[in-house]
C-alpha cells in the first residue's frame, strides 16, 4: 500500500507562485509513477504532470513552461513548483502514485493512478 499527503496549497494573486509538496510512504515498488492532477470546480480531474522513473517527466500543455514537477526520492517527496499562476489554475490538486506497466516496448504510467492523496486547495485571484 501507498499513502500520500499533500501540502502547500493556498491563495495567491494571478502571476504569483506556489509550491506543492506530497510526502509518500509505503511500498516504493508501487510508486514508480508519481503525478499531480488538477480538478477545477465543476470539472473533471485532469493530469498536470507525471514523473515516470523510467522515462522522465511529462506535462499537460496548459502548464508547460510554468509548472515544474520534481522528486526527492531520499525524502520520499514529490513537488510541484507552480509559477505564473492563472485563475484557471484554481482548484484541488491531488498527488497520485502508481505502478508502471510494460507495454512490450517501454514502461508506461497508467492514465489512472492506483493511489491518491486527499488533495490541497489552490485559489488564484485575478
Amino acid at each position: 500500500q501507498v499513502q500520500l499527503v499533500e501540502s502547500g496549497g493556498g491563495s495567491v494573486q494571478a502571476g504569483g507562485s506556489l509550491r506543492l509538496s506530497c510526502v509518500a510512504s509505503g511500498n516504493a515498488g508501487l510508486r514508480r509513477c508519481m503525478g499531480w492532477f488538477h480538478q477545477a470546480p465543476g470539472k473533471e480531474r485532469e493530469g498536470v504532470a507525471t514523473i515516470n522513473v523510467y522515462s522522465g517527466t511529462t506535462y499537460a500543455e496548459s502548464v508547460k513552461g510554468r509548472f515544474t514537477a520534481s522528486e526527492d526520492r531520499a525524502k520520499n517527496t514529490l513537488y510541484l513548483q507552480m509559477n505564473s499562476l492563472k485563475p484557471d489554475d484554481s482548484g484541488m490538486y491531488y498527488c497520485a502514485a502508481g505502478s508502471a506497466r510494460w507495454n512490450g516496448g517501454s514502461w508506461d504510467c497508467p492514465l489512472s493512478m492506483d493511489y491518491w492523496g486527499k488533495g490541497t486547495l489552490v485559489t488564484i485571484s485575478s
